[in-house]
């Protein structure tokens, strides 16, 4: 390819392979970490903000955050083994294509 000045670039080896040739691990990888994401978004939905923090005490600023961390691993725990289901049924839909 040439451009505006006339010279030649050639591009890199992984751009010459078709874009829909999907590696099976990154692509389940992928919808394993979006069913975690939104597993993540239905708990932080779910939780009440003014329900006083842990176990309805009066929480501090460090409880919220470690109540997010556990959301969040909680969500990567789930989708990893399973969870809704959701993963399973991205991979092979875009696995079809």
């Amino acid at each position: 390819m040439l451009d505006p000045i006339g010279i030649a670039h050639r591009q890199p080896e992984s751009m010459d392979r078709s874009r829909t040739e999907a590696d099976p691990d990154k692509l389940q990888d992928a919808a394993n970490q979006f069913e975690a994401l939104l597993a993540t978004q239905l708990l932080k939905a779910s939780r009440d903000p003014d329900s006083g923090g842990w176990l309805g005490c009066d929480g501090d600023q460090s409880a919220g955050c470690a109540m997010e961390f556990a959301e969040e691993q909680f969500a990567q725990a789930f989708a990893s083994s399973g969870g809704l289901g959701l993963a399973r049924l991205i991979v092979t839909g875009l696995q079809r294509k």
